[in-house]
């Protein structure tokens, strides 16, 4: 398995060269040359392999996953990674991403079943856990093997630095420098960061927006000479392992939502026929900023999977769902990036929309280097409305969209707990708002309807409790986290000044 740049540099590399690189050589990113291909017959042996509630079947199901993009990792290897990774212990049930059950499904009404997959059981509460806890243990592997040093820089608007130091904390010859803006997460997404006092640990907060921090994190990451002196690698979601291991909870929810195929009755002309397996479809809706968590399912639809439909769910920073709906992607600035209470999705430029975009375009490097390159820094925006691709982005591709604002949000939080019990945080409220939309309109009736859930409500309590009049649970282990002592450098967003800060720590180590 080999993989390219999306925008045409002309070099293929291995994933273990990939998962310490980050951005290709040209400023793009990384894709498969071509994405595995899984056909019925091999879902149902994934079926059996996942074994749902199993010990083990979750990081049973991510080692053959990985394995069909992962060739240069010794396959006793990579099962261990994974067994490592993906246990009760870490996760706090042994299935890992159940399904919990909004509506179940009535085949008499016609009506398929509406879920949300829990993603968020591991030890920093959100979705970013089930990537990056993997990441981690790949780094650790893969440096010791070498007997090299790494240098993460990423960006986060709430959960990927949390989620990232606290796979990273302590992992051998692994130093993260985390960006994230000033002042812009929530009380308990900051104390959660700012507490680590682990020594290879920098919290450093941007006076700006998080597209201020990613902007940084990719132009110390394109300064090539700086990138290979003090091996800059990134755990934001254009490393492609990162996005791969989100990849695996699409097929665990899938698998969870449907039945082991059947084959279909033949009717009373083609009695005489081979019967056809009836294949299901389920359709999933995808909170998304950065386009990473639903990029992990157009990888999953493009190898097979049956999707009927990916519905991006944006917050009031709305540029995918203006794509979706016009061909226009237009970047916001940071003055016109909005502050809401779905903090993490409070992006306006999309760095993983450029993989799709790639696909969109029939893989056409030059046209995406011209797009993404010259196109956006240019101009801000690119137009694909009258392109003929774009026009079957929809039939081709499976996307949709749809906006949530913080009155939706506070009606579909409110609306969950009065009709099921159940509290979810904001960024999930965005999501399901925009599946209800989607869920009763014809093309949707096929199949379920699956909710990422992205996060635990307590992570954002102050909306909760404006919603509802009452704190969200809090696990124990979190207990007065937002009085404890905290580790935070407050910067410019400035490049200089955070490769001056790289260089000195490296130094001094």
């Amino acid at each position: 398995m080999l993989y390219l740049s999306t925008r045409g540099h002309p070099d293929r590399k291995r994933f273990c060269e990939i998962l310490l690189e980050g951005l290709a050589p040209d400023g793009g990113l990384y894709l498969p040359e071509s994405y595995p291909q899984i056909n019925a017959t091999a879902l149902q042996r994934l079926r059996r392999t996942y074994r749902q509630g199993a010990p083990g079947g979750y990081a049973d199901l991510a080692f053959e996953i990985l394995s069909l993009f992962i060739d240069d990792i010794p396959a006793d290897d990579l099962k261990a990674i994974c067994k490592k990774t993906y246990t009760e212990d870490v996760f706090g049930t042994s299935e890992i991403v159940p399904l919990k059950t909004l509506e179940a499904p009535n085949a008499k009404a016609g009506e398929p079943g509406l879920y949300l997959e829990a993603l968020s059981n591991g030890p920093t509460l959100a979705f970013k856990d089930m990537a990056m806890q993997l990441l981690g243990n790949l780094f650790e592997y893969e440096l010791g093997r070498r007997g090299e040093e790494l240098n993460i820089l990423g960006a986060t608007s709430g959960d990927t630095g949390s989620a990232a130091e606290y796979a990273m904390r302590g992992k051998k010859g692994v130093r993260v420098f985390m960006t994230s803006p000033h002042g812009r997460m929530s009380a308990f997404q900051q104390a959660q960061m700012f507490s680590l006092m682990d020594a290879n640990i920098y919290n450093i907060a941007v006076k700006g927006v998080f597209d201020d921090c990613q902007d940084m994190v990719k132009a110390v990451s394109n300064d090539l000479e700086f990138k290979r002196k003090y091996r800059i690698g990134t755990v934001n979601s254009i490393n492609w392992a990162r996005l791969l291991a989100q990849v695996v909870y699409y097929f665990a929810g899938y698998l969870q939502a449907t039945e082991e195929s059947v084959p279909k009755p033949p009717g009373p002309r083609d009695s005489l026929a081979p019967r056809k397996e009836v294949v299901q479809k389920v359709s999933f809706t995808v909170p998304s900023g950065n386009f990473g968590n639903v990029c992990a399912g157009h990888v999953a639809r493009m190898m097979g999977l049956p999707i009927e439909k990916l519905v991006v769910a944006t917050n009031e920073n709305d540029v995918l769902d203006e794509f979706f709906r016009t061909g226009v992607y237009r970047v916001r600035s940071s003055a016109d990036t909005h502050e809401t209470s779905s903090p993490s999705m409070d992006i306006s430029k999309a760095s993983n929309f450029e993989r799709f975009v790639f696909d969109l375009l029939g893989r056409d490097g030059a046209r995406v280097k011209a797009l993404f390159g010259e196109g956006l820094s240019k101009t801000g925006k690119f137009d694909l409305s009258s392109d003929p691709a774009f026009a079957d982005a929809a039939s081709r591709y499976g996307f949709v969209s749809g906006k949530s604002t913080h009155a939706d949000r506070l009606d579909t939080i409110r609306a969950t707990w009065n009709q099921h019990a159940m509290v979810i945080d904001t960024h999930t409220a965005d999501g399901l708002k925009v599946a209800h939309e989607h869920r009763n309109k014809l093309e949707l009736r096929g199949g379920p309807m699956i909710v990422l859930e992205t996060a635990l409500p307590i992570k954002f309590a102050e909306t909760i409790v404006e919603a509802l009049g009452r704190e969200p649970d809090r696990p124990a282990k979190f207990e007065g986290i937002e009085d404890l002592p905290k580790r935070v450098l407050v910067m410019d967003a400035d490049v200089a000044a955070i490769q001056t800060l790289i260089a000195r720590e490296c130094q001094a180590a």
